[in-house]
């Protein structure tokens, strides 16, 4: 009967370590991943400045107008078109778009002859350029003509 019990207490101090070891192994793990976090929150904050190109987290690109990364309650203002600036929430800016520099300058310097070597009489517009300020109702008579044309 002695040795059940001291198999039976030996097995609960083995599950009893086990479960400590987990603890500390969860409390160790979910520091380091905020200390991440904050680490990229900051670094996110230092380098969104106005001007630079921004990916938002419903997929949209713009250009930082205004952003306060002190208050992040304060709406950051977002140009996603020319003219067209959209407050969102501070964190709705998911990352900064980089610039890549996938071509070199001597392709730069290819295209820039063959722009110059087109000649712009070539070309022929054969429909009109819609208006961009016509209303629905504008718009839908329009598709409606041209459908009816092809």
């Amino acid at each position: 009967m002695a040795r059940a019990f001291e198999r039976h207490f030996l097995m609960e101090i083995i599950l009893f370590g086990l479960l400590a070891v987990l603890l500390v192994f969860m409390i160790f793990n979910t520091r380091r991943r905020n200390k991440q976090m904050k680490e990229q929150q900051e670094e996110k904050a230092s380098k969104t400045v106005p001007g630079v190109k921004v990916l938002l987290q419903g997929g949209i690109y713009g250009t930082i107008v205004s952003y306060d990364p002190d208050d992040l309650d304060h709406p950051a203002s977002v140009e996603v078109a020319p003219g067209v600036v959209i407050e969102v929430h501070s964190q709705a800016i998911l990352r900064i778009v980089e610039p890549t520099d996938d071509l070199d300058e001597d392709d730069v310097a290819d295209e820039d002859d063959a722009d110059s070597a087109i000649n712009e009489d070539s070309f022929v517009i054969d429909e009109e350029i819609p208006n961009a300020n016509e209303t629905p109702e504008e718009t839908r008579a329009r598709l409606e003509r041209d459908s009816d044309n092809k």
